[in-house]
């Protein structure tokens, strides 16, 4: 899937907002659970911590791809590496950290086997999207 960065993706500078990089993340997230059979884990997944180092500017009109990987699956947690590519090269990169939390539970709770069996199985050493 490629995107564009749309007008709502800018800011008075005319490049993205810095706030679009994490969406897009987010969307790449959305489509590798989509792809691991892993749905069931939408709002089950609070993040707990991001950084973000820009690169470059992305301008609007601009194609962007996203990949994103998962780098470490703790107990409770799950950190991705990400990478926001443009037509200059990489544009932002950094990490997201999720934990996985049962709708009902007060604190974070360990990964269900499906899920560590569905991230721990892909190709490589880590499951990943390019959107």
């Amino acid at each position: 899937m490629e995107r564009r960065v749309e007008w709502c993706d800018t800011d008075a500078s005319g490049h993205q907002h810095h706030s679009a990089i994490l969406r897009w993340v987010e969307a790449a997230e959305a489509e590798l659970l989509r792809r691991h059979g892993l749905d069931r884990l939408f709002g089950r997944t609070p993040r707990v911590r991001h950084e973000v180092n820009y690169r470059a500017r992305l301008w609007f009109g601009e194609t962007v791809t996203t990949r994103l990987r998962v780098v470490r699956l703790g107990r409770t947690s799950l950190t991705y590496a990400f990478e926001v590519r443009g037509r200059e090269g990489v544009a932002a990169q950094g990490t997201l950290i999720v934990a996985h939390a049962e709708p009902d539970s007060p604190s974070a709770t360990p990964w269900p086997q499906k899920v560590r069996d569905a991230l721990e199985a892909a190709p490589g050493t880590a499951a990943e999207v390019t959107t």
